[in-house]
């Protein structure tokens, strides 16, 4: 199994539970991590061997957009549906990390970081 990363995808949403969190927004970092079978595509050379990085950016870009109170069910959505749409991943970490979180300590970011293995 090889991976294939998506790295430091940076992102203005408006996810949070707080009100002003939706008025206001915030900068997010996503990170991907898909696993599949890349042997064919390092022969051939051919997209459809794989599995096309830009459709799993735009995946991620559509679903930031979509307000959530939570980054876990932001996570979650970006895993589900790199799985409907990208049928040769085996498995996905997706991490979500939302820059100077509302809170009041000293606080660089918080992150929240899913696996899934499909069968």
């Amino acid at each position: 199994m090889q991976k294939i990363k998506l790295k430091n995808i940076k992102i203005y949403a408006y996810h949070g539970c707080l009100e002003e969190e939706a008025k206001i927004g915030s900068f997010y970092i996503v990170n991907v991590t898909i696993r599949l079978n890349l042997e064919k595509s390092g022969r051939s050379d051919e997209l459809n061997d794989t599995v096309n990085y830009g459709i799993v950016a735009q995946i991620v870009k559509d679903q930031m957009a979509i307000r959530s109170n939570l980054l876990e069910h932001v996570a979650y959505r970006i895993i589900r549906e790199i799985k409907f749409q990208c049928k040769k991943v085996k498995a996905v970490k997706v991490s979500v990390a939302k820059v100077n979180p509302p809170v009041h300590v000293n606080l660089d970011q918080v992150k929240v970081t899913f696996k899934k293995k499909f069968y």
